[in-house]
């Protein structure tokens, strides 16, 4: 499926990185935001059409996981595999987890912010969901949370979207989700040092939501952060 009448309107480019880039475009005469991924010149055409058309397809899929498994994503327009573009919704008005967080960080005792642990409650209740559907992310970072506004008086005025699944795919091996647990602990520990009870309170909520083979999940997570930690002593 292309993005019919992408050029009607000027392009802004968000985010460029080795994979690709992120901009803001047209579908079908709706403002979207644009996945484009890069042609590897280092691999041979044919292999790195191949390997780019299963990248988008596995990604495509994700989305599709998600909404079955009720984890809030932006909607999916479509896909071009032959342009390398997946189409997508853009929420202009959302911020990230992070910048979130750290405009919380910001004020005192915000640790004990019932905003935070409302947040920390929807975070792990989101990766609770997606292992107990066997969904692993692959990039569990701040970055790659979105808050989005909503009218509402609960204590977080936001629902939480969660973005890029360009490392996610399908598994039921507690190792693979203890590590994408591993890699959120220290993307957390990284992006938010002031706040070490965090990823506890994250944790936590994690437990509650994911009811399938949890407890080998987090044996696997201890067992992965304690290699970690082994790593990081011998250097």
């Amino acid at each position: 499926m292309g993005g019919e009448n992408e050029g009607k309107v000027q392009e802004k480019l968000l985010k460029q990185g080795a994979e690709g880039k992120l901009y803001i475009g047209t579908y079908k005469d709706k403002q979207c935001l644009v996945k484009e991924r890069f042609e590897k010149k280092y691999r041979h055409p044919a292999l790195d059409r191949q390997l780019t058309r299963q990248r988008i397809k596995a990604e495509q899929k994700a989305f599709q996981r998600c909404a079955t498994a009720g984890v809030v994503t932006p909607a999916l327009y479509g896909v071009d595999l032959e342009q390398r573009k997946i189409y997508m919704e853009y929420l202009d008005k959302a911020k990230t987890a992070k910048d979130f967080i750290d405009e919380l960080t910001g004020s005192p005792g915000a640790e004990e912010s019932p905003q935070l642990k409302k947040l920390a409650e929807q975070i792990g209740q989101m990766v609770g969901v997606l292992h107990k559907n066997n969904i692993v992310h692959g990039d569990l970072t701040t970055s790659n949370m979105l808050l989005d506004p909503v009218d509402t008086e609960e204590t977080l005025p936001y629902r939480l979207v969660t973005i890029d699944f360009g490392l996610s795919h399908s598994s039921d091996n507690t190792e693979n989700k203890g590590v994408d647990l591993y890699v959120l602990e220290r993307a957390i520990l990284s992006a938010h040092s002031q706040l070490p009870k965090l990823f506890g309170m994250i944790l936590k909520t994690y437990c509650e939501h994911n009811t399938n083979r949890c407890d080998e999940t987090i044996a696997k997570y201890e067992e992965v952060r304690a290699r970690g930690r082994k790593r990081t002593m011998v250097g």
